[in-house]
C-alpha cells in the first residue's frame, strides 16, 4: 500500500491552488483590463497585438554586405498592406543609430525625446492614425544581437493571442518559479510544524503494547480536525485494557486453581509403587505444573502485580532449576549437565525466570534422545542456552515456535502454550529469546536479558552443593565448570 504524506499532500494542494490562482487571475486580467478596469495601463485590444508585431519586426532583420538592415519578412509584408499606418525602426541600445529600412518618420518622432532614453515602453502619437493606434519601445535579442525595437499602428488579430500568451507564460515563469518555491517552502515549514501534535501521538502510540493498554492519547494540542479520531482510538484502547484485564484474570485465578489440584496429583503419584510408566507419568505431571507456574507467573507481570526488581544470580538459579530436574531426567534415561561461566546478575522476577528455565529444559528432555545429554549453559553476558540433540527444528517454523497453540502437527505433544509464555516472560524482562541449529543436529534455545549494572562475576555457589557438582555413574547428573 502507498502511504502519502499528509505534510506533502498540504504543500501539494497549496501549489496548486497557488497555480490555479495564478492563471485565474493573469486571465481574468485581460478583459477586465480592455474594459478599463485597469486605467494604469489603459490596455485595449490592439495591445495585444504587440508581442506579434514585435517578433515579426525581430525576424525581419538581415545581414548584408554594408551590415544589418530591415527587410519585412511575409507576415509583415502582408500586415503592412492590411495596415498603411504601420511604422517601425530598430536602433542601437543607445539609440542613436536607426537600421536601414526603417521607418524615417517614426524614427523622426522618436529621436525628439532628446536625452530621454526609454528602456521599454508602450506609447502613442498625436495625430498620427486612430487613437486605437499603439506602440511599443522595447529591448529585445535578434539575430544581430540585442537591439531597441520600435513598431507602431499595430492592430489586433485573433492569431495575435498566440503570441501573447506564450510570451506572457514565458516571461511570468521567470517569476513564478522563485515565488512558488518559497511558498512551499513556508508551506512545508507551516505542515511540520502544524503536524507536530499527530507525530507526538504517533511516537506516543509506538510504546503502547498489550501489557501498557492502561495508557491513553494526550489530548492536549491534538488539531480539532482529528480530536475526533483520537479521543474514538482512546475508548477502543479503554475497551481493550478492561478485556485484557478480565483475560488476566481469568488466567490467573485458573492457574492459582490449579496448582491444588497438580501438587495433589504428583503427591499420589509418589506413593505409587515404582514401574516404567511412572517416570513418564510425573515428567508429564512436572509439565503441567511448569505451564501452570509459567502462566500465573506471565498473568501476574503482565498486570504489574509481581515484582520486577529482584536481583538475580543467573548462575545459581541455572545451577538450583538443572540440580531440581535431574532426578526427573535420570529416571527417563537421559542425562543433564550444566555449564556455569561467568556468574551474571540480572533484574527481573525469580519465580517467573525460574518457570522460563524449566520449560526450556522440560522442552529439551522431551526431544533428547534416550541416553543423551542436556545441556543448559550460561552464555556471554546476561544470557543462557538449553541445548537438546533431538530432531531440531526447520528454519521456517523457528518464529513459529512462539505463537500460541502452534505445535507444528496436530499429533505433537503439547498445549502450544509453553514457548508463547516463554517468550511473553522474557520480553516482559526486557529480554529476547531465539532458536538456533545445535551443531550436530538438534535445538539450542537462547534467552538473552539486560544485564544488571551491579552484577558481579562468580555466580551465587550457595544454590548447589558440591556432591551436586560431580559427575555421578548413579544420577547421570554433572555440573562441570568449563572455561
Amino acid at each position: 500500500m502507498k502511504v502519502i504524506s499528509l505534510s506533502a499532500r498540504v504543500v501539494w494542494y497549496v501549489l496548486i491552488a497557488q497555480v490555479v490562482a495564478y492563471l485565474a487571475v493573469w486571465i481574468l486580467n485581460i478583459p477586465l483590463s480592455l474594459t478599463g478596469v485597469r486605467v494604469d495601463l489603459d490596455m485595449i485590444w490592439n495591445d495585444l497585438a504587440e508581442n506579434r508585431a514585435r517578433h515579426e519586426l525581430a525576424s525581419s532583420i538581415r545581414v548584408g554586405p554594408d551590415g544589418p538592415y530591415i527587410e519585412p519578412i511575409p507576415r509583415l509584408q502582408r500586415r503592412l498592406k492590411e495596415n498603411n499606418t504601420i511604422h517601425y525602426a530598430v536602433f542601437d541600445l543607445e539609440m542613436n543609430n536607426p537600421l536601414p529600412g526603417s521607418s524615417p518618420d517614426l524614427v523622426d518622432r522618436l529621436s525628439k525625446m532628446g536625452d530621454i532614453k526609454a528602456i521599454n515602453m508602450n506609447f502613442r502619437i498625436d495625430g498620427a492614425g486612430e487613437k486605437t493606434s499603439r506602440g511599443v519601445l522595447a529591448k529585445a535579442d535578434t539575430s544581430i544581437g540585442r537591439v531597441t525595437l520600435a513598431i507602431y499602428g499595430y492592430s489586433f488579430h485573433w492569431d495575435d493571442l498566440l503570441y501573447f500568451f506564450r510570451d506572457n507564460v514565458r516571461d511570468n515563469f521567470i517569476y513564478f518559479v522563485p515565488t512558488a518555491a518559497t511558498a512551499a517552502i513556508i508551506a512545508a515549514f507551516a505542515a511540520r510544524r502544524g503536524l507536530a501534535p499527530l507525530r507526538v501521538a504517533a511516537a506516543h502510540a509506538r510504546q503502547i503494547d498489550l501489557n501498557s493498554l492502561e495508557q491513553r492519547f494526550p489530548l492536549e494540542g491534538i488539531p480539532a480536525e482529528t480530536l475526533p479520531l483520537v479521543e474514538a482510538i482512546n475508548e477502543v484502547l479503554a475497551r481493550l485494557d478492561a478485556g485484557a484485564a478480565r483475560t488476566r484474570r481469568f488466567a490467573a485465578n485458573a492457574a492459582h486453581e490449579l496448582r491444588t489440584p497438580v501438587a495433589i496429583l504428583r503427591t499420589r503419584i509418589d506413593g505409587l509403587p515404582e514401574a516404567a510408566i511412572k517416570s513418564e507419568i510425573k515428567r508429564d505431571v512436572r509439565r503441567i505444573e511448569t505451564i501452570v507456574e509459567q502462566l500465573l507467573s506471565a498473568t501476574r507481570l503482565g498486570a504489574q502485580a509481581a515484582p520486577m526488581d529482584e536481583v538475580i544470580d543467573l548462575s545459581g538459579l541455572l545451577r538450583a532449576t538443572v540440580a531440581d530436574y535431574a532426578p526427573l531426567v535420570f529416571e527417563n534415561g537421559r542425562s543433564i549437565e550444566f555449564e556455569p561461566g561467568a556468574g551474571t546478575q540480572v533484574l527481573g522476577n525469580r519465580r517467573a525466570i525460574e518457570a522460563v528455565v524449566a520449560n526450556l529444559i522440560d522442552n529439551a528432555l522431551r526431544a533428547e534422545p534416550v541416553g543423551g545429554t542436556v545441556v543448559v549453559r550460561l552464555a556471554d553476558a546476561a544470557a543462557l542456552e538449553v541445548v537438546d540433540h533431538g530432531a531440531g527444528i526447520a528454519e521456517s517454523e523457528r518464529e513459529m515456535i512462539f505463537e500460541p497453540f502452534w505445535r507444528g502437527a496436530e499429533t505433537s505433544p503439547g498445549t502450544g502454550l509453553g514457548l508463547a509464555i516463554v517468550k511473553e516472560i522474557v520480553e516482559l524482562h526486557g529480554g529476547v529469546v531465539s532458536v538456533e541449529p545445535t551443531p550436530g543436529g538438534g535445538a539450542t534455545f537462547r534467552i538473552s536479558f539486560p544485564a544488571f549494572a551491579g552484577g558481579t562475576e562468580g555466580g551465587d555457589e550457595s544454590f548447589v552443593t558440591d556432591s551436586e557438582r560431580s559427575v555421578s555413574p548413579q544420577t547421570a547428573f554433572s555440573v562441570m565448570d568449563r572455561p
